[in-house]
């Protein structure tokens, strides 16, 4: 049985907060330039002394700056969306000496030591046994499903696969989606793969290719732009199969974000990267659990958004779980660093992770 981690935020009664100095700030004199000596936040609960209290920053990132509320609040904006006048906490001590402190061990039990907090640091390679992740991942899943709110990540390998789109349709229509980020190329394939059954002109079963096939990924973009969206082509071609069509037919957001490389690109795809941005941290903003899959960009750019612990309304502090899956061994073990309450790697291709996810959990 799934059990929470419990948090346990620090004594504020102890003498080196209770003469902490109240953080200090200083205002910003040109939009988008932090002033010098800004804190930068990171992953972990940050506590500000403010007017005399320790106030935390209810929805953090990694490398932003934090800025003062008129009601004594604090909370966490990207540099570049810094305004004229906000004011902004200065700092770069993170022991309270400041009125600034990072909580880094707030999620271990009373028996942990915070200097072993990074002792799970290693390679995870093809060897590595993950049978215990899976039964771990099935667990949470369970309890998110009703508890909390699960965003994935997916590179376009799963639109390359009949059986990895079917299992994805299925984990979506059970409840286990929340919100999906991608690309273009994730949801232009899946739609070629409900439209034509190939992806990139191949079967996405017999990986044989069709004749003119590499013409049916432009064909599928040019009917989603006379259509105006991926919706309203879903209903005029009457689609009923795939991962979009999932997230349609469900009401599950999702966040599609541009590149360099893009065809089209569909409708729905933001292509101004900073805008892209905002739109992930605004779902990330949400998720108690994140999953990313065979997309180093997306992953890495999640995961710099994506704090390790989430506040709920009622002001209880919880984790939030990371995974990040990927047939190279080097894609996963960039994260491996953001704690071992926050980030799980497996190293295998999607198409089998999701296959096991979905059984697993008796959707398929």
């Amino acid at each position: 049985m799934f059990q929470l981690p419990e948090y346990r935020e620090p004594d504020f009664t102890e003498k080196r907060f209770t003469e902490a100095p109240d953080a200090a700030w200083e205002a910003v004199t040109a939009k988008g330039v932090a002033p010098e000596h800004y804190h930068s936040t990171s992953m972990y609960p940050e506590y500000f002394k403010i007017g005399g209290k320790w106030v935390l920053a209810r929805e953090s990132r990694m490398d932003s700056s934090v800025v003062i509320c008129r009601d004594g609040q604090v909370k966490v904006v990207e540099n570049r969306n810094l305004e004229v006048g906000d004011k902004v906490i200065v700092g770069r001590t993170e022991n309270g000496e400041e009125g600034i402190y990072l909580h880094s061990n707030g999620f271990e039990g009373p028996g942990e030591s915070e200097g072993d907090q990074f002792s799970f640091r290693q390679g995870r390679s093809r060897e590595t046994s993950y049978a215990r992740d899976y039964d771990r991942l099935f667990e949470l899943l369970k309890y998110e499903k009703d508890h909390g709110h699960i965003v994935w990540v997916m590179g376009p390998a799963f639109s390359f696969d009949a059986d990895a789109r079917r299992a994805m349709q299925a984990m979506i229509e059970h409840g286990y989606v929340d919100g999906l980020m991608a690309g273009n190329a994730l949801a232009t394939h899946d739609l070629e793969g409900a439209m034509f059954h190939t992806a990139l002109g191949q079967d996405i079963y017999t990986q044989k290719s069709q004749p003119n096939g590499h013409y049916n990924h432009l064909d599928v973009i040019n009917r989603v732009r006379r259509r105006g969206s991926i919706p309203q082509f879903i209903r005029d071609y009457q689609i009923d199969n795939g991962i979009m069509y999932g997230c349609v037919k469900e009401g599950v957001p999702f966040v599609l974000t541009g590149s360099i490389r893009d065809d089209g690109p569909l409708p729905e795809v933001i292509g101004n990267a900073y805008d892209g941005q905002t739109a992930m941290r605004n779902m990330v903003k949400k998720a108690t659990t994140v999953i990313c899959l065979a997309t180093m960009l997306h992953t890495i750019a999640t995961g710099n958004m994506t704090p390790s612990y989430f506040v709920k309304e009622d002001g209880t502090v919880r984790p939030v779980f990371l995974y990040t899956v990927d047939a190279d061994e080097f894609v996963v073990n960039k994260l491996l660093d953001r704690g071992s309450l926050s980030a799980t790697t497996i190293v295998t291709n999607v198409q089998d992770f999701i296959m096991i996810v979905a059984r697993g959990l008796g959707v398929l």
